[in-house]
């Protein structure tokens, strides 16, 4: 039950069971925006893109270490991107066997659009809070999805 001092684990539990794929569906749901939606993109590739709009252009280690996967997997999936023209990539002039990732410019635009709903929901629900309340925010979520993924390797 809630009181003045917030939830119980348990009804904040219950709570967050019943929220979580209510947004996950509402997230699935976002709209490609028009000028990508022949592209056959997958949630999969919002994060790489949402990486590279909000950080600019990066080596493909550097994507891979963000997403957490190896470097193996953001190779392929670049790949599948560059030949749609979603991102441009280019040898690194400093060092020509590391790989420069970057949004098409034909395609900045669109991709921001796709991003720009859940750009403006969190800005919204995270500017209320204080620093320390963002950071325990960003960390609890970290938390759980380590624990989910943990569980991962029991099954």
């Amino acid at each position: 039950m809630s009181t003045e001092a917030g939830l119980s684990v348990d009804d904040g539990v219950r709570t967050l069971l019943l929220l979580m794929p209510r947004m996950v569906g509402r997230a699935k749901r976002m709209p490609i925006p028009q000028a990508l939606q022949s592209l056959d993109l997958a949630p999969r590739h919002l994060s790489l893109l949402a990486y590279l709009l909000f950080d600019g252009p990066l080596g493909v280690n550097e994507i891979a270490a963000r997403l957490e996967v190896a470097p193996a997997t953001v190779s392929l999936m670049v790949g599948d991107l560059s030949r749609k023209g979603v991102v441009d990539r280019r040898e690194d002039d400093a060092d020509r066997r590391r790989t420069i990732v970057s949004i098409a410019d034909a395609n900045r635009s669109a991709v921001d659009a796709w991003l720009a709903k859940g750009a403006r929901a969190w800005r919204k629900t995270l500017e209320p809070l204080t620093p320390a309340q963002r950071q325990l925010f960003v960390d609890t979520l970290r938390a759980y999805e380590r624990e989910i993924s943990a569980g991962d390797a029991d099954a």
